[in-house]
């Protein structure tokens, strides 16, 4: 969620090829389009998004109506769609930022967002900034609306990482681990590690998003915690796995010898753990 979730201009070209787990060799089908009609594609990266943004819509107006909050159905899908347009503004900008080298000299692939290229923290940034201004405009309270989307933003990141799976990016170093996955030729990882078991940490980061939702969603969400508690829990939970995930990844967004997502990660856990403890958010109303 700084990540380089992206694959390069050649995943573009990719065509049916098989991926192997190894040892032992597992045949598994990898493809980063769905189907293709004439000039007309669909690929699992957009997909997902799309999965991912209709789902959130409909638990958000389901979790809305449970608590209480002034905003219809149509408000909140205009909410969701103007945070998710925001968040691949803000995800484009900070990678593009991060990869100036490339995409300096490379001028036409800035908008080419369908390829990859997505930073999930600078998602979230600019996903923050609108949902930010569309509640003040709304008077709809910031924390209270936070426990609804935040896990639902975990939640979608899941839905993404089987895209970048796909894709054939978001993946880690070399790895002799039985779970280790040789990707073809073609993908960003088969390039950088040709005939090379990585460690799969798109499908970590899937697993573990997916674990932290099913935590707060069914454990704490309906637990009467003071409002921003389920958004902090969710953040740091989120942050702590990202953390460790990272550091296998292989391509990973730095400033000079540091990884930006794990600086992002452990900021965000500070920030957090402050909010809660300074409010006292894990009292339960009553």
């Amino acid at each position: 969620m700084e990540q380089a979730d992206a694959a390069d201009s050649k995943s573009a070209e990719l065509r049916l090829v098989g991926v192997r787990f190894s040892p032992p060799a597992l045949p598994f089908i990898m493809h980063p389009v769905l189907f293709k009609f004439g000039p007309f594609e669909i690929r699992f990266y957009g997909l997902m998004y799309v999965c991912a943004i209709l789902l959130s819509i409909y638990l958000l107006n389901k979790e809305a109506q449970r608590k209480g909050i002034t905003l219809s159905k149509d408000e909140i899908v205009n909410a969701v769609f103007l945070s998710v347009l925001f968040g691949l503004l803000g995800a484009r900008v900070y990678y593009v930022i991060f990869n100036w080298d490339y995409y300096s000299l490379n001028w036409k692939e800035i908008p080419a967002i369908w390829r990859g290229g997505l930073a999930s923290h600078g998602g979230f940034i600019g996903g923050f900034i609108v949902a930010y201004i569309f509640l003040r405009r709304h008077k709809v309270p910031l924390l209270k609306f936070s426990d609804s989307v935040i896990p639902l933003v975990v939640l979608s990141e899941a839905f993404v990482r089987f895209g970048n799976f796909m894709n054939g990016e978001a993946h880690g170093t070399p790895t002799n681990l039985p779970w280790g996955i040789v990707f073809p030729k073609g993908s960003p990882a088969g390039n950088e590690f040709p005939d090379t078991a990585v460690h799969p940490t798109m499908l970590y980061q899937l697993f573990y998003n997916l674990s932290v939702f099913l935590i707060v969603w069914l454990g704490l969400r309906k637990k009467h915690f003071q409002d921003g508690f389920v958004a902090a829990i969710s953040i740091i939970l989120y942050s702590i796995g990202r953390f460790f995930i990272e550091g296998l990844r292989a391509d990973s967004l730095y400033i000079g010898p540091i990884r930006t997502a794990q600086v992002m990660s452990v900021v965000l856990t500070i920030i957090m753990g402050y909010l809660i403890i300074s409010k006292k958010l894990w009292i339960r109303n009553k």
